[in-house]
């Protein structure tokens, strides 16, 4: 019945180490099929060598298991959280890749310094508040995708223009319009983090990118008059 929707969300997980952005089981990669209100997600602890897509679990906007036998991950509430609060997103990740993750335990968001940041974004990568102690020990991944809803609201920020968010003290969590993009945006904040530290190690004096390169870096891909690419 979910065999499709379970292909794609192995697919997107098995993509996760042969991208460098997971080791052992951390992480996780979902997608979603909000016409039947459910999306499939990995299972928790599994290591990614030894899963097949048969083991990919179908939960609903509730976390409650649709289809399989595992447990799904423990970040699942998260995924529910960011599903039902972002309408538009078709996949999200979750990793603790070395650099992104670095920002976040460092409780900064990412500073726009270059072109290739600004491809991509046309502001700073953000940083959720660290979370109080009465959340942590209330419900714990609700609370962590609360962070995030809340770190957008405040920043009035779209996200379906910034598909990354830094969880303070946590890692990095991506989405996209479908699990694929989301992948391609794990892999994409990785490096822009690696690029940020690089840089304030070369000149920790360094400025960010000055506005009308970030405008047309931003534009020429993703404006109304873009024109990187193919038709």
């Amino acid at each position: 019945m979910y065999t499709e929707l379970k292909k794609e969300c192995f697919e997107a997980n098995m993509l996760l180490p042969e991208l460098d952005l997971v080791i052992y089981t951390f992480g996780n990669a979902s997608c979603v099929d909000r016409s039947r209100g459910v999306f499939a997600i990995k299972p928790s602890g599994i290591d990614y060598a030894s899963m097949s897509y048969c083991d990919m679990v179908i939960v609903d906007f509730d976390g409650k298991t649709v289809d399989g036998k595992l447990r799904p991950s423990s970040d699942t509430s998260t995924h529910c959280l960011l599903y039902k609060a972002f309408g538009s997103i078709g996949g999200i990740v979750h990793t603790h890749s070395a650099f992104a993750t670095a920002w976040a335990q460092s409780l900064r968001s990412i500073p726009i310094y270059g072109t290739t940041h600004a491809d991509h974004l046309a502001a700073d990568i953000p940083c959720t508040e660290l979370m109080a102690d009465a959340k942590i020990s209330d419900d714990y991944e609700t609370e962590t995708g609360n962070q995030i809803v809340d770190c957008f609201a405040g920043k009035s920020l779209n996200p379906d223009e910034i598909q990354m968010v830094l969880v303070a003290g946590h890692g990095p969590f991506t989405w996209g319009g479908n699990a694929w993009k989301a992948v391609y945006n794990a892999k994409i904040l990785e490096e822009l983090a690696r690029m940020a530290l690089l840089t304030e190690q070369i000149n920790p004096a360094a400025a960010r990118l000055k506005a009308a390169l970030v405008a047309k870096h931003y534009e020429r891909k993703h404006g109304k008059n873009a024109y990187y690419g193919q038709n």
